[in-house]
């Protein structure tokens, strides 16, 4: 393993570290291996020599790699130092070991004071819509904080038992202090309701005192996130992750808060909601709630960050502004090397068309939950959320079918999300150029190392859609965009949200209506690091992004309160594919 220090702007130089070359067509198993064998590897990367007996230079060389979470459990979840997963293939694919499973990370039942639905609603729902997994978020509060996470896991344990071909998470909404909103959740265990409840007890912004600063909240928050990584590391749970919800909902989450959070473990906090759930509060009336998408309607407070444009209030083309903006705060953090993650989900509360009402007599103060639903007859067209899949869905490439490998899929980010099933399936990888092995390059959320000056080239594969999608209709791809950016290294700034050099590089029309679309697209001889992302489009409202037409000449469109079916503007999003020069 070799240390180089690569200038790759004249503004800016990045540190890299060579892993060794990821090489091409190894399977699934082979890339958790970090050093391939017999690999000539420094003393302070050797993690099986104790600290104690490292020289003074390495000991100083292992404690900057595990600061920068490049080295032992960080390791995992930064790019810099992430052998490439295996290859993505399409949904429902089992290539290179790899199964696609479609999940909603963001679900509210009747243990919350906003919702009503008992937890077997959501999940049969969801099951019914085609999830393959759902994570439980009931909210964070005192009630909650109390009771909920107790009461609320026999059934979810009950769910368990009689879905057994659906994984259900049990996880809650957590009020980051001093920040707005995530969803935590941990690996089905005897000890999940004890990690959850503590964490929520100490850890949740409703728990900590109305006079905390600003700062003393946004240390909570960092504290709560490596008190998550230590249950992990104790053993209580396999896994738990976080993922910040609707981000620029309201303004509050700062761009530096968002890098603080990420770089308290990456192992944890890996990513935040791409485009936040409640699409169905767009639908304009009379038929639907006639309000904004996501219940994005909200204008900068006194808590808000000062930085950020009016338009970042409001979604486009369903998603985040922090998302849905090429050269944005999300390719900021992508430009620095940083693996953050993007997903979808319904934040399903009371549901569109839905025809019940709480139980009568509830009292969710006294007992942390409302009684079960009655059927009222009345149909709730006013209602801002869909059920679970029935719009969104983040699909996720993992090992096999089972709770830790949908965990391990979303922390190295194999994922791609779509509105309104706007596709089939898709495989997406970056290899050298004119390597036309099978299963030959490295997929969503990995990391190719090649020598400088090697012609790379991103294949893509998009499996068209061909069935109705749960409006009953067959949505039509009709762009695909290559989003590229330059890794140009940690920011000096943590408030940054731009990223410069980041811009669609290529779009191509789509004239097919069924069966595989194939993409090939060369970069060049690589000189410099970078990434790529792909993103789609039914073509129906687009405009150029805010960084103007040279960067996103035909991006999603802002959208507009009261008139915004979200039907009739879909998008897919992969996550990033890395390309380091060794």
């Amino acid at each position: 393993m070799i240390y180089r220090r690569e200038c790759v702007l004249e503004s800016a130089c990045v540190n890299l570290w060579e892993i060794t070359d990821m090489g091409h067509g190894h399977d699934h198993h082979h890339h958790h291996d970090n050093v391939h064998e017999g690999s000539d590897v420094s003393p302070a990367l050797d993690l099986t020599i104790p600290d104690s007996e490292l020289s003074p230079s390495d000991v100083s060389r292992r404690g900057f790699l595990r600061g920068a979470g490049l080295l032992g459990a960080g390791a995992a979840a930064s790019v810099l130092a992430n052998p490439a997963p295996a290859v993505a293939h399409g949904q429902n694919s089992s290539g290179k070991g790899l199964v696609w499973l479609s999940g909603d990370h963001h679900i509210h039942t009747q243990y919350s004071s906003d919702a009503q639905y008992r937890v077997i609603d959501q999940a049969r729902h969801g099951r019914a819509f085609g999830l393959d997994w759902v994570v439980i978020t009931d909210h964070g509060s005192a009630t909650h904080a109390k009771i909920g996470v107790d009461k609320v896991n026999p059934d979810i344990r009950a769910t368990r038992d009689e879905l057994r071909d659906l994984l259900t998470f049990q996880g809650l909404e957590w009020n980051i202090p001093g920040a707005e909103h995530a969803t935590v959740f941990v690996t089905p265990s005897r000890n999940e309701v004890e990690v959850l409840k503590k964490f929520e007890q100490s850890y949740d912004g409703s728990q900590l005192p109305a006079t905390n600063t600003t700062e003393q909240n946004e240390a909570a928050a960092i504290a709560g996130i490596k008190f998550l990584a230590s249950q992990v590391k104790a053993r209580k749970v396999d896994g738990a992750l976080f993922f910040a919800n609707h981000p620029a909902r309201r303004g509050i989450d700062s761009p530096h808060e968002i890098r603080n959070w990420r770089d308290a473990d990456p192992t944890v906090a890996v990513g935040f909601e791409g485009a936040p759930g409640h699409q169905a509060a767009g639908i304009p009336a009379p038929n639907g709630r006639g309000g904004a998408r996501g219940y994005y309607d909200n204008n900068p407070s006194a808590a808000s960050f000062p930085g950020y444009p009016l338009e970042s209030y409001r979604t486009w083309g369903g998603f985040d502004w922090m998302t849905a903006t090429v050269g944005g705060l999300w390719d900021s953090l992508l430009a620095e090397g940083k693996a953050w993650w993007i997903t979808v989900n319904s934040d399903s509360h009371v549901n569109y068309l839905d025809q019940s009402d709480r139980g009568p007599g509830s009292n969710f103060e006294v007992n942390g939950k409302y009684n079960d639903p009655v059927h009222t007859g009345k149909t709730l067209t006013t209602a801002g959320d869909f059920w679970p899949g029935f719009y969104g869905r983040t699909t996720v490439g993992a090992t096999s079918w089972g709770y830790k490998q949908v965990m391990d899929g979303l922390r190295a980010g194999r994922v791609w999300v779509d509105h309104g099933r706007l596709i089939k399936g898709l495989d997406a990888r970056v290899r050298v150029a004119g390597d036309r092995r099978s299963a030959t390059g490295t997929g969503l959320g990995g990391v190719l190392h090649v020598k400088r000056g090697t012609t790379t080239e991103i294949t893509l594969d998009i499996d068209l859609q061909d069935v109705p999608n749960w409006a009953q209709f067959v949505p039509v791809l009709k762009r695909v965009d290559l989003i590229v950016g330059t890794v140009t290294g940690p920011v000096t700034e943590k408030d940054a949200y731009t990223a410069p050099d980041t811009k669609v590089v290529k779009s191509f029309e789509v004239s097919k209506t069924s069966g595989r679309v194939s993409i090939t697209y060369s970069f060049g001889r690589l000189d410099k690091p970078f990434y790529v992302r792909v993103r789609g489009t039914d073509g129906n409202r687009t405009q150029p992004g805010l960084m103007g037409v040279g960067v996103d000449p035909y991006g999603p469109k802002l959208d507009v309160i009261g008139d915004a079916d979200p039907w009739g503007d879909l998008w897919f999003y992969t996550n990033p594919i890395w390309v380091l020069p060794k």
